[in-house]
């Protein structure tokens, strides 16, 4: 009897250059447990705002590692409401663990954009609101919030004159950057950015001392191994289209985090995801809420000036000055117009609250000092200066005459 002929042994397939067998390529579960470290680092210096925010910005410093394989940069916008709020420190953790820092601070824009390349440093930004906080400073450093907005998405290089032959060069911006700084920044930028609000810490809440040569090793340590887990799945992130809780140019601003996380696995995707919707939600209604009480700081400095600038208001007669204006939101504000628990609700923010004051008669009742609203009024809506009023920078020495 004949033996049967054996099957032909197929061709084993040409090597792929790109390729990486299952033994080189990472484990996603260490992946996950550097994410935890990276976390657990953050936290042990800055207390964030929430726990959402605490995986946005480990999220967001690990997806500087692969910005070859992004399509977006995210900018990182480290805001708070005043000083001493962790946003430096905030600032020094970011700057040891992501993927090559370049400190923007006293540079200038031709700097950065030749700094920037293929594989892109990421900038960082502290006492932003130095630079963007008032029109004049804005103004100065137009260049710069240029870059910033155009290095949001690739492919979107800056045009400059260069040369001996004065030929136009193109200058990539496709970078990441993470901004500090006291109040918000730029419209433009916010709108790019991944946004942590931070507050004062209150009594009790403790971290520890950042230490630069005590500390600075061990994030090292960790941002190289976030470089050796990340930098071989590259082709793998730059594939990835994750689904995403969020649309347009949110969408594509958390996109880099979720891919972060969809390359970890485990709970960090849903996580991810979690902070993402959460995030944008509460930055969606922000600027709404923003322009809101901005614009009642204004109508409650109109309504005092009415009634003769008293030293206090009767929240009553504060309330009626401002309804009686049917071109403001006031009368439509709510299920039946703005009302005495809405309006401290508004300026509970500015820490301006009403008290029980003495009023003519000796009767009292509740109502608003005008005291309590001038840091506000000074901070959030100056008046404009009168053209008599002059400039500090141009009056005249005494004894001395133009």
């Amino acid at each position: 009897m004949d033996e049967p002929t054996p099957s032909p042994i197929p061709e084993a397939p040409a090597p792929d250059s790109n390729a990486r067998s299952a033994a080189e390529m990472p484990d996603p579960a260490e992946g996950a447990g550097l994410l935890e470290e990276l976390r657990a680092a953050v936290a042990r210096y800055v207390i964030l705002p929430s726990s959402e925010a605490l995986t946005a910005v480990t999220l967001w410093v690990a997806a500087t590692h692969i910005q070859p394989a992004l399509q977006h940069a995210p900018r990182l916008a480290v805001v708070g409401p005043a000083k001493r709020c962790g946003k430096s420190r905030l600032l020094d953790v970011i700057t040891e663990t992501v993927h090559e820092p370049l400190i923007t601070v006293n540079t200038s824009p031709a700097v950065v954009f030749r700094a920037i390349g293929d594989d892109p440093p990421t900038l960082l930004v502290d006492e932003a609101d130095t630079i963007f906080g008032s029109i004049k400073a804005a103004e100065k450093n137009e260049e710069l919030r240029g870059l910033l907005n155009a290095g949001h998405q690739r492919n979107r290089p800056a045009l400059r004159i260069s040369g001996p032959e004065h030929k136009p060069q193109a200058f990539p911006t496709f970078a990441m950057a993470a901004l500090a700084g006291i109040g918000d920044l730029p419209d433009t930028v916010m709108d790019r950015a991944v946004v942590i609000r931070m507050q004062r810490r209150k009594d009790g809440e403790r971290v520890e001392q950042f230490r630069s040569r005590r500390d600075i090793p061990a994030l090292h340590a960790l941002r190289d191994r976030l470089t050796a887990w990340l930098r071989p799945l590259m082709d793998t992130a730059a594939d990835l289209v994750p689904p995403m809780p969020v649309q347009d140019r949110a969408a594509d601003t958390w996109e880099p985090l979720v891919i972060v996380a969809e390359l970890a696995g485990g709970a960090w995707s849903e996580e991810a995801r979690t902070a993402c919707a959460a995030m944008c939600a509460a930055e969606a209604g922000k600027d709404d809420e923003s322009n809101l009480k901005t614009r009642l700081l204004q109508d409650i400095r109109r309504a005092f000036a009415r009634c003769g600038d008293p030293d206090i208001m009767r929240t009553r007669d504060l309330l009626d000055e401002l309804l009686k204006d049917q071109e403001a939101p006031w009368t439509e504000y709510g299920t039946s117009g703005l009302g005495p628990r809405h309006l401290g609700i508004l300026l509970k923010d500015f820490d301006i609250k009403a008290a029980t004051h003495r009023f003519e008669g000796g009767r009292q009742a509740k109502g608003f000092a005008r005291l309590r609203f001038a840091d506000a009024w000074a901070r959030y809506c100056p008046e404009e200066p009168t053209p008599d009023s002059g400039d500090e920078s141009t009056t005249p020495a005494p004894g001395l005459h133009p």
